[in-house]
């Protein structure tokens, strides 16, 4: 099941890093990006919002 925050909807991907290390990213979209598949919150995590731009992040508990 997706997480979604007020139309925000949590997605990951695996990306290569430069040094070759694989990393898992999380972010939040309003449309389908055109790589990603819909997450759950990870363990650990809890959303924050900027208050500025009003975009949701992930930090750590």
């Amino acid at each position: 099941m997706a997480y979604i925050h007020q139309g925000w909807t949590l997605y990951t991907r695996n990306v290569t890093l430069k040094g070759g290390r694989d990393q898992r990213i999380y972010f939040f979209s309003k449309r389908q990006p055109k790589s990603g598949s819909p997450c759950d919150l990870p363990t650990g995590y809890a959303v924050g919002v900027n208050k500025r731009t009003g975009l949701p992040y992930l930090k750590k508990r």
